[in-house]
């Protein structure tokens, strides 16, 4: 039998939830960006313990690439009616449409660069001064420089130099008109941590994230699902693997895990052996030494 700290993880839910209801006391109008990952879910399943039995008093937003897993949109679309939040869609096939984007082409095109531009539009159009995201200081070194209250300009950029001090669980949530913030308010969470409050709440969470056999094709590492978004290259061939996702995102640049853990237990204990992030399987992630860095001063989540 798994064991876990349960003092740790109350302690890290009471701070969460303590973040939560700062950004409700704070902000005139914030929104939860909800992807239907295991960090974001986490988040909406604290965020709705934080206000119960009232209803969220904020919106979910999702950035949709149009090219998700259909097992996330069948997850999302399940949660929010089962909880009865507003869902709100951004999507990037319109920022497309609209020629506020541009769409990559070749075999290694993918949306999820584009979702920043979506994202600083939906925020702009819904006029939205905060928003909650599910990210954690451990997933990329990026990340680590986040403070819980992240403050961002009037054109949705972000600089590392100029992040406030957080002493005494003090948020500044103090702006200038047009600015907004992003909130993380699992910052201080692990992805161990996850997983085993995922175990203690018995969070009902996608199937992808569970051991099944898919046909996958290894792209320099990457193992990617296949879809109509995926395009072989010479010399590649689709192969059926027992896999799993660690993370989950657009199909094109997601990377899959060879994995027989069918149960939450089994994935604590794969976690707990693994070397790699779960970031480590990301495509994007590696275009560059410090892509996820760019992205995020330009306005990525």
């Amino acid at each position: 039998m798994l064991r876990y700290n349960l003092s740790h993880l109350r302690e890290l839910e009471a701070e969460s939830v303590f973040v939560i209801r700062e950004v409700a006391a704070q902000f005139e109008k914030p929104v939860l960006l909800f992807s239907g990952g295991k960090d974001s879910i986490v988040m909406l399943h604290m965020a709705v313990k934080a206000f119960q039995p009232a209803k969220l008093p904020f919106p979910l937003l999702h950035i949709d690439t149009g090219h998700n897993f259909p097992e996330t949109i069948q997850y999302r679309d399940n949660l929010v009616n089962k909880i009865g939040a507003r869902l709100l869609v951004g999507s990037v096939q319109d920022s497309i449409n609209n020629g506020r984007a541009v769409e990559e082409t070749g075999a290694n095109a993918s949306r999820n660069i584009l979702q920043t531009v979506t994202l600083l539009d939906s925020l702009e159009e819904h006029g939205f001064d905060a928003a909650m995201g599910g990210g954690r200081r451990d997933e990329e070194k990026a990340r680590a420089k986040e403070r819980f209250f992240s403050h961002r300009d009037e054109f949705g950029q972000w600089d590392p130099k100029n992040q406030r001090p957080e002493l005494w669980n003090l948020f500044n949530g103090k702006k200038n008109l047009g600015e907004h913030f992003r909130i993380f308010p699992l910052s201080n969470w692990t992805e161990m941590d996850v997983w085993q409050y995922i175990l203690l709440e018995k969070i009902e969470i996608p199937s992808l994230y569970f051991s099944h056999e898919r046909e996958c094709v290894d792209r320099k590492g990457v193992l990617l699902a296949k879809s109509e978004y995926i395009k072989l290259q010479d010399g590649e061939k689709w192969k059926k693997m027992q896999i799993r996702f660690r993370t989950i995102g657009d199909m094109s640049c997601t990377g899959a895990a060879l994995s027989n853990a069918a149960t939450i237990e089994e994935i604590i204990l794969e976690v707990a052996a693994a070397r790699q992030t779960e970031r480590g399987s990301r495509a994007d992630d590696k275009r560059s030494e410090t892509s996820m860095e760019d992205r995020k001063k330009e306005g990525y989540f």
